[in-house]
């Protein structure tokens, strides 16, 4: 890891009628320094298209093979860390909420999860080959690329997406942390279990157990991470049993212990988290709170 390394990171609200589909379109610049590339764990969160200009990274899922020297790359909704080392370099991201998936890709999110794609070879992703092929120009302009972005998905998102009610009422239980079983989140959308089982897998990208584990992981996993100054035990979410539960979960999702965790610098992170809770609300994809139609509120 390097210490001479500078990170910024700025998040861009998507125009209203897009915001359903998305966290937000993020610009990450990295100049890595004399000592050469950066590392650091990518919490698990939403799907999203990173698109780079400058250092390619190697990025690797916890049960993945490495992904290399590619422009783009996809990374399926997640609920493993994900490891990367880049060099210096300028990426946007796009993170994709499950609505903005179910709009824009089309294909099962189980298809995809726990995956990093090269979308310039995959048939459910090709639709995002026009704006990786344009985004960047021969110099960096960060208002045109945000603007290229945009006008992009605008013209994409004339119709609405499948299902969309019933996917925003589930998302909406899914964040509350008043929810932590399966048979509770069926209850709070009025669905029955099966069809949440299925529309979590489908949209989603993980079963609803999964999901609901991993809210309750990431609730305790930002709050440390925003607040150095408590111990593993005060931050951990009070839905857990013990805290011999919640180091399971840190296994299950960083691969890795807490305490292996908290020793590793945190050179990228750490900024984006604080940047986006500031600019978003939430200081991680899986805590943001997607925004609604007033027509989302009830279905059939």
């Amino acid at each position: 890891m390097t210490k001479n390394a500078q990170v910024q990171v700025r998040f861009y609200q998507p125009p209203e009628p897009l915001r359903r589909y998305f966290t937000t379109f993020y610009m990450t610049e990295i100049d890595a320094g004399p000592d050469g590339p950066v590392t650091d764990f990518l919490h698990p969160e939403w799907a999203n298209l990173r698109v780079f200009d400058g250092a390619q990274p190697e990025s690797q899922l916890l049960a993945g093979a490495p992904f290399r020297d590619l422009p783009a790359i996809v990374t399926g909704p997640t609920a493993s860390s994900l490891k990367f080392t880049i060099g210096t370099a300028r990426i946007w991201g796009i993170g994709l909420l499950p609505l903005g998936w179910a709009k824009f890709v089309g294909a099962p999110a189980a298809r995809y999860a726990d995956r990093l794609c090269d979308p310039r070879s995959e048939p459910d992703l090709a639709v995002f080959k026009p704006l990786i092929k344009s985004l960047f120009a021969a110099q960096a302009d960060e208002q045109g690329e945000l603007a290229r972005i945009v006008s992009f998905f605008e013209h994409l998102a004339q119709d609405e997406a499948p299902d969309a009610a019933r996917i925003m009422a589930v998302h909406l239980a899914l964040i509350d942390p008043a929810v932590s079983t399966v048979a509770e989140l069926a209850e709070a959308v009025g669905l029955a279990g099966y069809t949440v089982e299925r529309l979590c897998r489908r949209h989603f990208g993980f079963p609803p157990s999964l999901l609901l584990r991993r809210q309750r992981f990431m609730r305790s996993l930002a709050k440390f991470m925003l607040e150095p100054a408590l111990t593993w035990s005060e931050a951990i979410d009070t839905r857990y049993y013990d805290q011999a539960q919640f180091v399971r979960d840190f296994h299950r999702f960083m691969g890795m212990c807490p305490r292996e965790y908290a020793a590793l610098p945190h050179p990228v992170l750490i900024g984006v988290m604080k940047a986006r809770l500031e600019a978003a609300g939430a200081p991680v994809q899986t805590m943001h709170v997607p925004a609604q139609k007033a027509d989302t509120a009830q279905f059939a």
